[in-house]
């Protein structure tokens, strides 16, 4: 098992190394340099800034640099916001966008949850196919859509609830109402196919001949069987939502990581860009191991390749 887990972590590292290498690569071949949004100014001022932020020596140099500050635990200033560390712009968006994430799946996984499996206990009814077209629905229609749609007849028309800002737990409902239809349909969508199938196997079988109550052994076999594929989109799905989602949180005006990030991109702050990309990239492979971990939590079954009992 700690072998597994050194392996593992030995990946993670290689894996993040690469993502860093790429983005950092593909964000200098951008046409423009952090200094086109700036009004005119003299040449030597020019070259003077470019110099504080090591942007006039070589590429490679530069990357290098990184690498080493990064290993110090340094993710660099923005240069957009002079004097600002990237560390603290990103601790300044992230909880904005981590609440509206944790609220989306939450919301999200709760009503999958009940809709996907209501579906395939209720296999070919009206109250079936329902729920499969809410899951085509939620697959098929952007998160931007349906926040545009919330944002104009709730917000606007009918005046329910506020359409923008950042205040109180009101201004969260219509962001979290937008990000969580995917959430939704995603869960919806695996928790009936598995249950489908689990609800033919032979032990399923085996548990009512015992005179398990039906409630019972859909609670301790069916569901707990079919939220194991549920389990594997959810790391993604779960660092998605909680890092931002980049126009939804535009649309509602929310200080968050997608704002944040497309702003960066905007201006050429090559530092908030990486800082970002290393932090969305670390939370999901950590995702994806916690999730292999969790794997033989919901069934005892399934043990890591390689482990020693």
């Amino acid at each position: 098992m700690g072998r597994y887990i050194l392996q593992r972590m030995a990946y993670m590292l290689i894996t993040l190394w690469v993502i860093i290498t790429f983005t950092f690569f593909l964000m200098h071949l951008m046409p423009g340099s952090p200094l086109q949004n700036v009004e005119k100014i003299p040449e030597e001022l020019q070259e003077a800034i470019l110099k504080e932020y090591g942007l006039d020596k070589p590429l490679p140099v530069q990357y290098v640099q990184f690498l080493g500050n990064l290993a110090q635990g340094s993710l660099g200033y923005s240069y957009k916001y002079d004097g600002r560390s990237v560390t603290d712009l990103l601790m300044q968006g992230f909880p904005a966008s981590a609440q509206l994430g944790i609220q989306s799946i939450i919301f999200g996984s709760l009503v999958g949850v009940l809709l996907g499996s209501i579906a395939a206990l209720r296999r070919g009814t009206w109250v079936d196919n329902t729920a499969n077209v809410i899951s085509v629905l939620g697959y098929s229609v952007p998160s931007f859509v349906i926040a545009t749609l919330l944002s104009y007849y709730v917000g606007v028309k009918w005046g329910i609830l506020p359409t923008g800002l950042w205040g109180s737990f009101q201004h969260t409902i219509l962001p979290t109402l937008s990000l969580s239809f995917l959430v939704i349909a995603t869960i919806a969508r695996y928790i009936r196919t598995e249950m489908l199938e689990v609800l033919g196997q032979d032990y399923m079988k085996t548990a009512k001949a015992k005179g398990l109550s039906r409630t019972a052994s859909i609670g301790r076999h069916a569901l707990r069987n079919a939220l194991i594929p549920a389990v594997t989109v959810m790391g993604p799905l779960v660092i998605g939502l909680i890092t931002g989602s980049l126009v939804v949180e535009q649309i509602f005006a929310v200080p968050g990581m997608g704002w944040m990030f497309v702003e960066s991109i905007q201006v050429k702050d090559y530092t908030v860009i990486m800082g970002v990309t290393i932090f969305y990239s670390a939370l999901l492979i950590i995702s994806i191991f916690l999730i292999d971990i969790l794997y033989g939590v919901i069934d005892p079954r399934i043990r890591i390749s390689g482990a020693k009992e």
